[in-house]
C-alpha cells in the first residue's frame, strides 16, 4: 500500500475511535444529579450536595449519600450561604446548629425569596455556629393534620 493511503486509513481509525469514546461519554449513565449548596467564609468554599434526598412523592425511596460539608472560620467573618435556584424556588428551611442544642435556630424561606443569608459565626446570645443544615420541605397531610418533613437535605459543619 502507499503511504498515503496507510495514513489516511489510520486517519480514518483514529477519528471513528475518538467518535466512539466521545459518544459514551455523553451518553454513559451518571447516576442522579442532585443539587449542590455553597458555603463561603474569609477565603473558604464548600460546595455540598445533598446530606439525603427523597422522592418528593415517596418518601420511603431515598438516597442516603450521607455527604457533609466542612468549612473553617473565624469569630471576625460571616458564613455566606448561598443555595440554587432548584432549590431557591421551593419553601426550604434553613437550620443554624450552635455549640448548645438548645440555642438553635430555624428559618422557613419562602418559594422565590432567597437565594443565599449571611450567617454570624458567633451570635451573642447563642454562641458559636457549628454548622448549618439546608432542608427542602414536603407538605403531607397525616391524620387530617398538616406537615412538612423534609424530603432532601444539605449539610455543612463549621469548625473554628
Amino acid at each position: 500500500m502507499k503511504p498515503r493511503v496507510v495514513a489516511l486509513l489510520v486517519s480514518v481509525v483514529v477519528l471513528a475511535a475518538g467518535a466512539g469514546v466521545g459518544t459514551w461519554l455523553l451518553l454513559r449513565d451518571r447516576g442522579p444529579s442532585y443539587p449542590v449548596i455553597s458555603a463561603y467564609s474569609n477565603g473558604h468554599l464548600t460546595r455540598v450536595g445533598p446530606y439525603m434526598y427523597c422522592n418528593v412523592l415517596n418518601l420511603n425511596d431515598c438516597q442516603e449519600p450521607r455527604t457533609q460539608g466542612e468549612l473553617p472560620v473565624s469569630e471576625r467573618y460571616p458564613v455566606q450561604l448561598s443555595v440554587p435556584e432548584a432549590i431557591g424556588r421551593a419553601p426550604w428551611k434553613l437550620l443554624q446548629t450552635y455549640e448548645d442544642p438548645t440555642k438553635d435556630t430555624t428559618t422557613i424561606f419562602r418559594p422565590n425569596s432567597t437565594l443565599a443569608v449571611t450567617i454570624p459565626t458567633v451570635d451573642p446570645q447563642r454562641g458559636r455556629l457549628t454548622g448549618v443544615v439546608v432542608q427542602l420541605l414536603t407538605k403531607l397531610i397525616y391524620n387530617g393534620e398538616e406537615l412538612f418533613p423534609p424530603h432532601a437535605e444539605w449539610s455543612v459543619r463549621v469548625t473554628f
